[in-house]
């Protein structure tokens, strides 16, 4: 082996060279690799961003779709209401009208009775006709749910009766029996239209 190559394979400088060469290599790869996975995680966090966007849109669309589904379920809800208000008040209204109308003929019969009163003097003929009309204004009030209440031999009670005398009691089994009505009590399906006005045995 020759001088030259002997020194040229010994040459501590060129291994430093070469030494720092790859480590100069090493540091560029681990650069590009850091700068490759910082890109990498940028681009993952653009693309999650963009799905957000996306989501956010999309949540803002549904939304906004509700509140028009809102509004428009308010609006008919309105007007379901007004007229519900408005059908109560024609059925109110138009209940009074029937009942009235029904009570017409009623009124009839009384006119012809009076006007008959006028040409008989026959107090049987009168009385007929009173009862028959009597009966007639009964009927049509039952048929309205108006039904008198029977107070014979019944025990007083403050929900049904009005006690307007007291009476001392002959018999002890009498004791808060009503023994006459001064004036009928009349209910309205099961609801107290009026009540019996009673005297009471105490």
């Amino acid at each position: 082996m020759s001088k030259k190559n002997k020194h040229q394979d010994n040459n501590p400088e060129k291994e430093t060279v070469d030494t720092t060469q790859e480590n100069i290599n090493k540091a560029e790869e681990q650069v590009a690799e850091t700068i490759a996975e910082e890109v990498a995680e940028q681009e993952e966090e653009l693309d999650e961003l963009g799905k957000l966007k996306v989501l956010v849109t999309e949540r803002e669309s549904q939304i906004e779709n509700q509140k028009k589904e809102y509004l428009f379920l308010m609006a008919e809800f309105d007007n379901f209401r007004k007229r519900n208000i408005r059908e109560r008040a024609d059925l109110i209204k138009n209940a009074a009208e029937s009942t009235l109308k029904d009570l017409l003929p009623i009124v009839d019969d009384f006119e012809r009775g009076l006007n008959a009163i006028k040409d008989s003097a026959d107090a049987d003929t009168v009385k007929e006709g009173m009862e028959l009309i009597y009966n007639k204004l009964v009927k049509f009030l039952e048929q309205k749910g108006v039904k008198a209440m029977d107070t014979k031999d019944a025990t007083f009670d403050v929900e049904f009766h009005e006690a307007v005398a007291l009476i001392p009691a002959t018999d002890e089994s009498m004791k808060g029996k009503i023994l006459d009505t001064v004036e009928k009590g009349y209910m309205y399906n099961d609801k107290v239209l009026r009540h019996a006005k009673v005297v009471v045995c105490q």
